[in-house]
């Protein structure tokens, strides 16, 4: 055969073993053959030969006609070819002609086959090849397939030899960016330095690799990639032996990009916006966008902002003050640039890029020039906007409600690629959400600061300092700030030098409950002023929530309530009183570190109404500490109420021994309740007791008859010169008082009349007598002979009162003694 057939054989070799590779991905035509039909390079490998004189006789047999007809040498040669043919031939059939015939088996079945019959020049002989017609057709469909693959433009092809080298591709320099050429090799186009070895590991054990996602170089663009899907399958010759590798590779850069974008908008969409905090908003922004789209991204917001309120809405460098929020890099900040902590940032001049973004536009500077263009060359804005190897960026405006809050700004270095409007039509996209996200975090901070500070102006001061005790009040908002309620606490100095303790919890949360807790708080003052008892002070302030409960809108009555607990404390008799109105006992700490619990039934929630409240009465030492709380300082974690108390008692056993502050001790009782926000807000008051000394104290009895009355005077007027007070303005003043109350007392209550003196920072006088009637002050007229004594009292008095026991009535006024008077006889 001549030389030509060879070559011919040599190329069919290698392109059938390519194209049973391309078949083995495409999953088609492995079925239709066996290993062994696969395994030879048809035709030239398995072909029937057949020498042929001519007058038809056969004069040579090859070893594959044998095994196709099972006919040995012996039984065909000598005779006629015909003889071997089911039916007769074409009459035209002869040298040069080619075409199908159906030949008789050695078990007289059918073999169809594809034949062609080959002149031998310089002979009469003929040549005639033939094989079976299905494996023709398999090889011709085969060669057309390839074919097929190696002129579309669409799917790569690359065979390569041993040391990878590309000794075949179909790719031209317009596809794929040229990345595929012919005499390179693999470790030269590809990125991945993982990809040669994963290669080689085809080429040694025979394993396809599928679907390889995979960066490459192309030539024709220095520093830009595409990411193709490669598969790689290992080439054998006849014998079974490797000769190289076939690639096959689509592009999916856009694939891969549309599907990093999806990814990337659904991120944001998960993370922006968690937080109702701005910079942790636009914090979260940053962290999305970087590396994920750029290298460095910063979000600058204007100061107005920053505190809750509206951004100016004029347009221009002079108005918009920005401060860098939030900031992030993939690796350490650049020198130079502008720094990433929070801070003012120096403000623009007035560009015509800024104005662009300040009007809602995003922009794209896709190299370095193209950005020192947009900033007319400024270096010294180029030195803190620009970072090291930065070379392109896109900005965008922070775009919400019509109101422009700032902007975003990405910066690529490492990555070679340079932002295009795609990147910019994300970030645009990306940069709307994350501002609705800003501006909501923006208004909840200008309603929450609203909140914090009405609750703020409710909320008395923190610290009293009087002489029946010392208090620290403390208050942690829900959620760690984020929830303003209705609990609330209260220190309030009573006439006769005593306090009043209130803790309070209003039900619900948000600007409603903090409402209810001023009008609350408002009331229980107002009633403490009357000085009544605890039971009926909780009484008319249980009227007036079930008031409130009966004015809230329709289907909201019954989310008006409140507990509280109302504790007074006298250091004179060292008396504690209090009721409850389903709030939890208050806990005492004794001076020597001791704790005990105050046994106090408590009543139903204020609101609930028909259930009275009881009284409980209880002896509290100087220097003992009382601790007043609400259930968001109990319940929290697993603990239930009980078992919270039984902490919060254990707690203060520790934390309240003698030498510590009051501010000491409820910070650490605060710090133990955990790092987690709380559930519900927590209020906390503490109060150090203190006790009148015995020798600030006097008190007489008088009996109903009005020569007692210059007794009393007397009585007053030596026990203001043993106290040192026996200076003129005090000691007259006090006798005028104690003789006009006196006298009224005995003239219109009867007997026996009580006189008590106390001496701290003020002078109280004290007359009790057994009428409850109300006292009146009137103006008397000018022809009265009476009705002035109150008026009088009034007059010299700092103030007076009246309050009423269980027997009977005590007129009470007080006079300012000041530092020196307070210290005299001491």
């Amino acid at each position: 055969m001549p030389s030509t057939h060879g070559a011919y054989a040599a190329r069919l070799d290698i392109m059938d073993a390519a194209f049973w590779a391309v078949a083995s991905l495409m999953r088609s035509e492995m079925n239709a053959f066996s290993d062994h039909e696969r395994g030879g390079a048809f035709p030239f490998g398995d072909a029937a030969a057949a020498l042929v004189d001519g007058n038809g006789i056969v004069r040579g047999w090859s070893r594959a006609a044998a095994r196709l007809l099972d006919r040995s040498p012996a039984d065909v040669c000598g005779h006629s070819l015909r003889r071997l043919l089911v039916q007769e031939p074409d009459p035209t059939w002869g040298s040069g002609s080619a075409g199908q015939a159906l030949l008789r088996h050695g078990s007289d079945r059918a073999v169809e086959v594809t034949f062609d019959v080959l002149p031998l020049d310089g002979t009469p002989h003929l040549l005639v090849l033939a094989a079976p017609t299905h494996r023709v057709t398999g090889w011709e469909r085969n060669e057309a397939v390839l074919r097929a693959l190696l002129v579309q433009d669409r799917v790569g092809i690359g065979i390569h030899d041993m040391d990878l080298v590309t000794v075949h591709s179909n790719v031209t320099p317009e596809m794929f960016g040229g990345i595929m050429v012919v005499d390179s090799q693999l470790h030269e186009i590809i990125s991945d330095p993982d990809a040669a070895a994963a290669l080689r590991q085809v080429l040694a054990t025979g394993i396809p690799m599928i679907d390889r996602k995979q960066r490459v170089r192309t030539p024709r663009g220095p520093g830009k990639e595409w990411c193709l899907s490669l598969s790689a399958f290992r080439l054998q010759d006849a014998k079974g032996r490797s000769t190289g590798l076939v690639t096959l590779f689509t592009d999916i850069t856009e694939q891969q990009r549309s599907s990093h974008h999806l990814d990337l908008r659904h991120e944001a969409a998960t993370r922006v916006g968690r937080s109702l905090d701005v910079l942790r908003t636009a914090q979260d922004l940053v962290d999305v966008l970087v590396p994920a789209l750029g290298d460095l991204a910063w979000v600058s917001l204007a100061e107005a902002v920053l505190d809750g309120d509206e951004p100016p809405k004029l347009a221009g460098p002079g108005q918009w003050h920005l401060r860098r929020a939030a900031a992030a890099s993939v690796g350490p900040w650049p020198p130079g640039l502008w720094p990433p902590e929070l801070g003012d940032e120096p403000p623009m001049p007035d560009l015509p890029v800024l104005r662009r973004v300040q009007h809602g536009e995003t922009v794209v500077a896709s190299d370095r020039a193209t950005f020192m263009a947009m900033i007319e060359f400024d270096p010294q804005l180029a030195a803190f906007l620009i970072p090291e190897h930065g070379h392109s960026l896109v900005a965008a405006p922070l775009f919400a409600r019509g109101l422009v809050l700032g902007a975003v700004v990405v910066w690529r270095t490492s990555r070679p690629e340079p932002f295009d409007q795609a990147d910019a039509e994300l970030l645009t996209e990306i940069a709307t959400r994350g501002a609705l996200s800003v501006d909501n975090a923006r208004r909840y901070t200008r309603e929450h600061r609203e909140a914090v500070v009405l609750q703020q102006r409710l909320l008395p001061r923190a610290a009293t300092d009087t002489p029946a005790a010392e208090t620290t009040g403390f208050y942690r908002p829900a959620g760690g700030g984020a929830d303003i309620s209705g609990d609330w606490f209260e220190a309030i100095p009573l006439p006769s030098l005593r306090v009043a303790l209130i803790i309070g919890d209003v039900t619900g949360h948000g600007l409603p409950a903090t409402a209810t807790m001023g009008r609350l708080r408002a009331a229980i003052h107002t009633l403490a002023d009357l000085e009544m008892e605890p039971d009926e002070l909780l009484t008319h302030v249980d009227d007036l929530v079930q008031q409130l409960g009966n004015e809230a809108p329709q289907g909201q009555q019954d989310t008006v309530g409140a507990t509280c607990l109302y504790v007074v404390y006298d250091p004179v008799t060292g008396r504690c009183t209090m009721a409850s109105a389903g709030h939890p006992p208050p806990i005492v700490v004794r001076p020597d570190g001791t704790v005990r619990d105050i046994d106090v039934t408590p009543g139903p929630p204020l609101g609930v109404g028909g259930m009275p409240f009881e009284v409980a009465e209880t002896h509290v030492g100087p220097g003992s500490i009382l601790a007043l709380y609400t259930d968001g300082l109990v319940e929290h974690g697993d603990h239930d109420l009980a078992a919270g108390i039984q902490q919060l008692t254990d707690d203060l056993a520790a934390f309240g021994g003698p030498g510590r502050t009051l501010d000491d001790i409820g910070c650490s009782l605060l710090a133990d309740t955990g790092d987690a926000p709380a559930r519900d807000d927590i209020a906390l008051l503490l109060a150090r007791t203190r006790a009148i000394p015995s020798d600030n104290v006097a008190s007489w009895e008088f009996a109903a008859d009005l020569t007692q009355v210059a007794s009393a005077r007397e009585a007053t007027t030596r026990q203001l010169a043993a106290w040192g007070l026996d200076a003129e303005d005090v000691a007259f003043t006090t006798e005028l008082l104690v003789s006009e109350l006196i006298t009224n007392a005995i003239r219109y209550a009867g007997g026996p009349v009580g006189l008590r003196l106390i001496r701290e920072d003020v002078l109280v006088c004290e007359i009790s007598d057994p009428s409850n009637t109300q006292p009146r002050l009137r103006r008397a007229r000018t022809t009265d002979e009476g009705g002035r004594g109150l008026f009088l009292v009034a007059q010299l008095a700092s103030r007076w009162g009246c309050r009423y026991g269980h027997t009977g009535k005590t007129i009470w006024t007080e006079q300012p003694l000041g530092a020196a008077g307070a210290r005299a006889g001491q």
